[in-house]
């Protein structure tokens, strides 16, 4: 399945004009392409840096680890007291994370939970500001209603991967091998877009990403 969200030539020139990230990041860059681990892609990575410098969140829940990228990413744009909790399901994967998080220095302040996220949500009650969803894209309605009740009012909920390479769009047309996830994103799109406790934006950036706003107390009355 070939991406469609964006022409490659505006890909290409996004890449090549937006400040790249350098030292350890890099490292982590090419140890993910080396090792085909998916990251945050980079136009992706900088939309999501400058809402966090805009939102200034104290509290961030990552799910989905990998290497520890996006959630130094994150880190590196918030407070210096702020703190993220990022779920990774894959025990060798995390590890690798742990590793790379605690040499860059920030093993005080990421901690990496290692579980199901279906389940380590459940088991969570303190509230975020912002919850970053980048985990295994055909659950995310299942991660939808912890998300909405962890998310403080007027918190922040970013889901990547939701356009999954232009097929939602295919929908139960979608090749058979990405057609639960194709459908399964496409109800997940629908839901945030529809929830009345929710202000939800899709952009087209990266592999897609939706912006969900949860609505304050005044919001939720009118």
């Amino acid at each position: 399945m070939e991406d469609r969200i964006n022409y490659p030539e505006i890909v290409y020139f996004l890449r090549n004009t937006i400040k790249r990230e350098t030292g350890y990041l890099k490292e982590l860059e090419d140890f993910a392409l080396k090792n085909h681990i998916p990251i945050i892609q980079p136009e992706s990575a900088a939309f999501i840096k400058t809402l966090v410098m805009l939102k200034r969140p104290q509290r961030i829940l990552e799910v989905g680890t990998a290497i520890g990228y996006s959630a130094t990413i994150m880190l590196e744009a918030m407070d210096k007291s702020g703190i993220i909790d990022t779920i990774e399901i894959d025990e060798q994967i995390a590890e690798i994370a742990k590793r790379n998080i605690k040499k860059m220095g920030y093993d005080n302040r990421i901690r990496v939970i290692i579980g199901d996220a279906s389940e380590v949500l459940e088991c969570i009650n303190s509230p975020y500001d912002l919850i970053f969803l980048d985990a295994a894209k055909g659950q995310y309605c299942e991660y939808l209603e912890h998300a909405v009740r962890l998310l403080r009012p007027e918190g922040l909920l970013l889901s990547d991967n939701v356009l999954y390479k232009g097929g939602v769009v295919q929908g139960e047309n979608a090749p058979h091998k990405h057609r639960t996830i194709a459908v399964n994103l496409k109800k997940y799109l629908y839901e945030i877009c529809h929830d009345e406790r929710l202000e939800t934006s899709v952009i087209p950036i990266g592999d897609g990403m939706a912006i969900s706003l949860k609505k304050g107390e005044l919001d939720e009355k009118d």
